[in-house]
Protein backbone atom coordinates (compact mmCIF):
# COMPACT_ATOMS: atom_id res chain seq x y z
CA UNK A 1 0.00 0.00 0.00
CA UNK A 2 1.56 3.25 -1.15
CA UNK A 3 1.02 6.30 1.06
CA UNK A 4 1.66 9.73 -0.36
CA UNK A 5 1.60 12.91 1.74
CA UNK A 6 0.18 15.95 -0.07
CA UNK A 7 1.35 19.29 1.32
CA UNK A 8 0.30 22.65 -0.21
CA UNK A 9 2.96 25.33 0.07
CA UNK A 10 3.04 29.09 -0.27
CA UNK A 11 6.07 30.91 1.16
CA UNK A 12 7.26 27.89 3.13
CA UNK A 13 10.93 27.79 2.13
CA UNK A 14 11.99 27.62 5.78
CA UNK A 15 9.83 24.54 6.44
CA UNK A 16 9.88 22.20 3.43
CA UNK A 17 13.25 20.54 4.05
CA UNK A 18 12.58 20.08 7.76
CA UNK A 19 9.14 18.67 7.02
CA UNK A 20 10.49 16.14 4.52
CA UNK A 21 13.18 15.06 6.97
CA UNK A 22 10.65 14.69 9.80
CA UNK A 23 8.24 12.63 7.69
CA UNK A 24 10.92 10.24 6.45
CA UNK A 25 12.18 9.85 10.01
CA UNK A 26 8.81 8.41 11.11
CA UNK A 27 8.26 6.34 7.95
CA UNK A 28 10.93 6.00 5.24
CA UNK A 29 8.40 4.37 2.89
CA UNK A 30 6.34 7.55 2.57
CA UNK A 31 6.38 9.71 -0.53
CA UNK A 32 5.75 13.45 -0.44
CA UNK A 33 4.03 15.67 -2.98
CA UNK A 34 4.47 19.38 -2.38
CA UNK A 35 1.94 21.53 -4.25
CA UNK A 36 3.53 24.94 -4.62
CA UNK A 37 1.51 27.94 -5.78
CA UNK A 38 4.46 29.80 -7.31
CA UNK A 39 5.70 31.03 -3.93
CA UNK A 40 7.50 34.38 -4.28
CA UNK A 41 9.99 33.38 -1.56
CA UNK A 42 11.47 30.62 -3.73
CA UNK A 43 9.87 27.64 -2.01
CA UNK A 44 9.59 25.84 -5.34
CA UNK A 45 13.33 26.13 -5.97
CA UNK A 46 14.08 24.70 -2.53
CA UNK A 47 11.79 21.75 -3.24
CA UNK A 48 13.48 21.11 -6.59
CA UNK A 49 16.78 20.94 -4.74
CA UNK A 50 15.33 18.30 -2.44
CA UNK A 51 13.99 16.30 -5.39
CA UNK A 52 17.47 16.03 -6.90
CA UNK A 53 18.63 14.10 -3.84
CA UNK A 54 15.52 12.05 -3.02
CA UNK A 55 13.20 10.28 -5.46
CA UNK A 56 10.50 10.05 -2.76
CA UNK A 57 9.85 13.79 -3.07
CA UNK A 58 7.67 15.25 -5.83
CA UNK A 59 6.43 18.75 -6.61
CA UNK A 60 3.45 20.07 -8.52
CA UNK A 61 4.25 23.64 -9.55
CA UNK A 62 1.16 25.77 -10.07
CA UNK A 63 1.17 29.11 -11.86
CA UNK A 64 -0.52 31.15 -9.15
CA UNK A 65 -2.24 31.08 -5.78
CA UNK A 66 -5.88 30.06 -6.27
CA UNK A 67 -6.93 28.89 -2.83
CA UNK A 68 -6.41 25.82 -0.68
CA UNK A 69 -9.13 23.81 -2.39
CA UNK A 70 -7.66 23.97 -5.89
CA UNK A 71 -4.19 23.21 -4.55
CA UNK A 72 -5.44 20.10 -2.75
CA UNK A 73 -7.65 18.93 -5.61
CA UNK A 74 -4.73 19.22 -8.02
CA UNK A 75 -2.53 17.45 -5.48
CA UNK A 76 -4.99 14.58 -5.05
CA UNK A 77 -5.16 14.10 -8.81
CA UNK A 78 -1.37 13.99 -9.14
CA UNK A 79 -1.02 11.69 -6.12
CA UNK A 80 -3.44 9.24 -7.73
CA UNK A 81 -1.45 9.43 -10.97
CA UNK A 82 1.66 8.58 -8.92
CA UNK A 83 -0.03 5.40 -7.74
CA UNK A 84 -1.08 6.32 -4.20
CA UNK A 85 -3.41 3.99 -2.33
CA UNK A 86 -3.69 6.35 0.64
CA UNK A 87 -3.28 10.12 0.69
CA UNK A 88 -2.39 12.08 3.80
CA UNK A 89 -3.08 15.81 3.72
CA UNK A 90 -1.36 18.15 6.15
CA UNK A 91 0.06 21.63 6.64
CA UNK A 92 3.71 22.43 6.06
CA UNK A 93 4.11 24.64 9.15
CA UNK A 94 4.34 21.80 11.73
CA UNK A 95 0.98 22.65 13.29
CA UNK A 96 0.31 19.05 12.27
CA UNK A 97 2.91 16.77 13.86
CA UNK A 98 4.61 14.43 11.34
CA UNK A 99 4.85 11.83 14.12
CA UNK A 100 1.06 11.45 13.93
CA UNK A 101 1.08 10.36 10.28
CA UNK A 102 1.62 6.64 11.03
CA UNK A 103 -1.31 6.78 13.46
CA UNK A 104 -3.59 8.17 10.76
CA UNK A 105 -2.46 5.59 8.21
CA UNK A 106 -2.86 2.67 10.64
CA UNK A 107 -6.59 3.25 11.23
CA UNK A 108 -9.01 1.06 9.30
CA UNK A 109 -11.31 3.69 7.81
CA UNK A 110 -12.02 5.46 4.52
CA UNK A 111 -11.24 8.82 6.13
CA UNK A 112 -9.22 9.36 9.29
CA UNK A 113 -9.28 12.85 10.79
CA UNK A 114 -6.69 14.11 13.23
CA UNK A 115 -9.05 15.78 15.68
CA UNK A 116 -8.34 18.61 18.09
CA UNK A 117 -11.57 18.01 19.96
CA UNK A 118 -11.93 14.30 20.69
CA UNK A 119 -10.62 13.02 24.03
CA UNK A 120 -6.85 13.40 24.06
CA UNK A 121 -6.77 16.20 21.48
CA UNK A 122 -5.64 19.72 22.37
CA UNK A 123 -4.72 23.18 21.08
CA UNK A 124 -1.96 24.33 23.44
CA UNK A 125 -1.10 28.00 23.36
CA UNK A 126 -4.39 29.12 21.87
CA UNK A 127 -5.92 32.15 23.60
CA UNK A 128 -9.35 31.71 25.12
CA UNK A 129 -11.08 33.76 22.39
CA UNK A 130 -9.65 31.66 19.58
CA UNK A 131 -10.53 28.41 21.35
CA UNK A 132 -14.06 29.67 22.03
CA UNK A 133 -14.65 30.72 18.41
CA UNK A 134 -13.37 27.38 17.15
CA UNK A 135 -15.51 25.38 19.58
CA UNK A 136 -18.65 27.42 18.90
CA UNK A 137 -18.02 27.15 15.19
CA UNK A 138 -17.90 23.38 15.47
CA UNK A 139 -21.17 23.33 17.39
CA UNK A 140 -22.80 25.56 14.76
CA UNK A 141 -21.58 23.35 11.91
CA UNK A 142 -22.79 20.15 13.58
CA UNK A 143 -26.17 21.69 14.38
CA UNK A 144 -26.76 23.08 10.89
CA UNK A 145 -25.40 20.21 8.81
CA UNK A 146 -26.11 17.27 11.13
CA UNK A 147 -22.56 16.01 10.56
CA UNK A 148 -21.49 14.18 13.75
CA UNK A 149 -17.82 15.14 13.76
CA UNK A 150 -16.12 16.72 16.75
CA UNK A 151 -13.66 18.54 14.48
CA UNK A 152 -15.65 19.18 11.28
CA UNK A 153 -13.07 21.60 9.85
CA UNK A 154 -10.09 19.38 10.60
CA UNK A 155 -7.48 19.38 7.85
CA UNK A 156 -5.00 16.72 9.02
CA UNK A 157 -6.39 13.63 7.33
CA UNK A 158 -5.73 10.31 5.68
CA UNK A 159 -7.92 9.26 2.75
CA UNK A 160 -8.22 5.96 0.98
CA UNK A 161 -7.99 6.75 -2.72
CA UNK A 162 -10.95 4.45 -3.36
CA UNK A 163 -12.99 6.64 -0.98
CA UNK A 164 -11.98 9.87 -2.73
CA UNK A 165 -13.11 8.42 -6.03
CA UNK A 166 -16.38 7.17 -4.55
CA UNK A 167 -17.29 10.63 -3.24
CA UNK A 168 -16.32 12.35 -6.52
CA UNK A 169 -13.87 14.65 -4.77
CA UNK A 170 -13.18 16.67 -7.91
CA UNK A 171 -16.72 18.15 -7.86
CA UNK A 172 -16.18 19.96 -4.53
CA UNK A 173 -17.24 23.62 -4.86
CA UNK A 174 -15.41 25.39 -2.01
CA UNK A 175 -12.35 27.45 -2.85
CA UNK A 176 -10.71 28.33 0.48
CA UNK A 177 -10.31 26.76 3.90
CA UNK A 178 -13.98 25.74 3.92
CA UNK A 179 -12.81 23.05 1.51
CA UNK A 180 -11.95 21.00 4.61
CA UNK A 181 -15.51 21.28 5.87
CA UNK A 182 -17.10 20.42 2.53
CA UNK A 183 -14.81 17.42 1.99
CA UNK A 184 -15.64 16.04 5.43
CA UNK A 185 -19.34 16.63 4.81
CA UNK A 186 -19.19 14.95 1.38
CA UNK A 187 -17.45 11.93 2.91
CA UNK A 188 -20.15 11.65 5.58
CA UNK A 189 -23.03 12.04 3.11
CA UNK A 190 -21.43 9.44 0.84
CA UNK A 191 -21.57 6.98 3.72
CA UNK A 192 -17.83 6.51 4.08
CA UNK A 193 -16.34 5.05 7.25
CA UNK A 194 -14.87 7.99 9.19
CA UNK A 195 -12.71 7.88 12.31
CA UNK A 196 -11.43 10.77 14.43
CA UNK A 197 -8.26 10.29 16.44
CA UNK A 198 -6.74 12.84 18.85
CA UNK A 199 -3.93 15.17 17.83
CA UNK A 200 -2.12 18.04 19.48
CA UNK A 201 -2.45 21.07 17.19
CA UNK A 202 0.29 23.68 17.69
CA UNK A 203 0.94 27.05 16.07
CA UNK A 204 3.67 27.42 13.48
CA UNK A 205 7.19 28.39 14.51
CA UNK A 206 8.57 29.60 11.17
CA UNK A 207 6.90 31.57 8.40
CA UNK A 208 3.61 33.44 8.66
CA UNK A 209 0.03 32.29 9.11
CA UNK A 210 -2.42 32.40 6.19
CA UNK A 211 -5.44 32.20 8.52
CA UNK A 212 -7.77 35.22 8.53
CA UNK A 213 -10.99 36.24 10.29
CA UNK A 214 -12.88 35.70 7.05
CA UNK A 215 -12.38 31.94 7.34
CA UNK A 216 -14.95 31.71 10.13
CA UNK A 217 -17.49 33.61 8.04
CA UNK A 218 -16.73 31.40 5.06
CA UNK A 219 -17.36 28.27 7.13
CA UNK A 220 -20.74 29.59 8.28
CA UNK A 221 -21.78 30.31 4.69
CA UNK A 222 -20.67 26.90 3.50
CA UNK A 223 -22.51 25.19 6.36
CA UNK A 224 -25.74 26.95 5.39
CA UNK A 225 -25.23 26.06 1.73
CA UNK A 226 -24.61 22.42 2.56
CA UNK A 227 -27.78 22.31 4.62
CA UNK A 228 -30.17 24.47 2.62
CA UNK A 229 -28.61 25.14 -0.77
CA UNK A 230 -29.53 23.39 -3.98
CA UNK A 231 -27.10 20.72 -5.10
CA UNK A 232 -25.36 21.28 -8.39
CA UNK A 233 -25.22 18.39 -10.80
CA UNK A 234 -21.87 16.62 -10.80
CA UNK A 235 -20.02 17.15 -14.00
Amino acid sequence: MKTLVVIPTYDERDNVAAMAEALFAVDPSLEILFVDDNSPDGTGDVIEGLIKNDSRIHCLHREKKEGLAKAYLAGFKRAIELGADRIVQMDCDFSHDPKDVPRLVAEDADLVIGSRYVKGGATPGWPFKRRLISRMGGIFIRTVTGMPLKDPTGGFKCWKVSALKAMEYDTIESAGYSFQLEMNHRAWKTGLKIREIPIIFTDRVKGYSKISAGIAVESIKISLRLRFGKKKKNR
